[in-house]
């Protein structure tokens, strides 16, 4: 029977750790800010709030029921490990949102109005900066709050799609669906608002995580350079025949990927062996191999 290592466990807690802040950021901005404005989005959580405005059903009752049955997709599809902290999640979000609610609503369990009246734009834009920033957690310690995010996250495991982008595409027909219960459009502008800036930053806090750096390197101590980034950095290197078109000289070029937090490290290796180096860096969207993101293609 595998046993994990102390690492493998720290790792485990501290993404349940994480996926709990996500969760509480995501739910403090339906809870303070969509809820009391009536401010719906994409999502098994759009289409409860949807629930809710209509009906007054609980929104956190009717989102642990849609997940409940979208749960038994993913156990098959997304692996054990994924279900389990879909979950998690799932149990936590129902949990959470109930809590705030009732921390933030008045006696009578009408929610406030925060910001005051009339202030449904600002409410919509608050709201939605906290939801994509806690989802862009979530999913960056590989969990899932259900629903439109389950399939994104199918989606995502097999192809090169963004999670925001596909969740996106999936939340569209919810918002539109909101027409033909409210016949109000302000709802549906409202939503797609909302919509548009939980995946713009849900995009952007996976991409900063994960983005990279490329370096190309031009020294005549190349060799020792080399060594020196291999051994303190970790980072493979790659040397490259080069000629220089102008002294038709033989130099050899060091390419070298590595993450965006490693970058100020490399610079002082360089600048340690030869500060007289050529060096270009340059951002780079997606690296796929060891050592980084596994390729997601058929």
């Amino acid at each position: 029977m595998y046993k994990p290592t102390k690492t493998e466990v720290m790792r485990e807690v501290r993404d349940y750790l994480f996926i709990t802040v996500g969760l509480f950021t995501y739910s403090l901005g339906w809870a303070a800010f969509l809820i009391p404005y009536e401010i719906t989005t994409g999502g098994t959580t759009g289409i409860s709030a949807i629930i809710q405005y209509s009906t007054g059903f609980p929104i956190q009752w009717s989102y642990f029921l849609i997940n409940l049955v979208l749960m038994a997709f993913a156990v098959k599809i997304l692996g054990p490990r994924f279900s389990l902290k879909t979950g998690f999640a799932i149990v936590m979000l129902t949990f959470l949102l109930w809590f705030l609610q009732k921390v933030i609503n008045g006696p009578d369990g009408i929610p406030p109005l925060v910001l005051g009246e009339n202030q449904d734009f600002m409410a919509c834009l608050i709201g939605a900066l906290m939801c994509g920033i806690g989802l862009g957690i979530v999913f960056n310690c590989n969990g899932s709050t259900g629903g439109t995010d389950i399939i994104a996250a199918i989606v995502n495991k097999y192809k090169d799609v963004t999670m925001g982008r596909m969740i996106m595409i999936c939340d569209v027909f919810i918002i539109t669906s909101c027409y033909f219960i409210f016949h109000d459009w302000k709802r549906v502008i409202f939503g797609f608002v909302t919509l548009f800036i939980i995946g713009f930053v849900l995009d952007y806090i996976m991409m900063s995580a994960r983005r990279s750096v490329q370096f190309l390197i031009f020294s005549k101590e190349y060799q020792q350079i080399a060594n020196r980034i291999s051994t303190e950095t970790h980072r493979g290197v790659t040397v490259l025949d080069g000629t220089g078109w102008y002294s038709k000289s033989e130099v050899k070029v060091l390419v070298v990927m590595a993450s965006k937090g490693q970058s100020v490290e490399i610079f002082r290796l360089i600048k340690d062996v030869d500060p007289n180096a050529f060096v270009s860096q340059s951002f780079v969207i997606g690296v796929y191999g060891e050592g980084f993101d596994r390729i997601k293609v058929k």
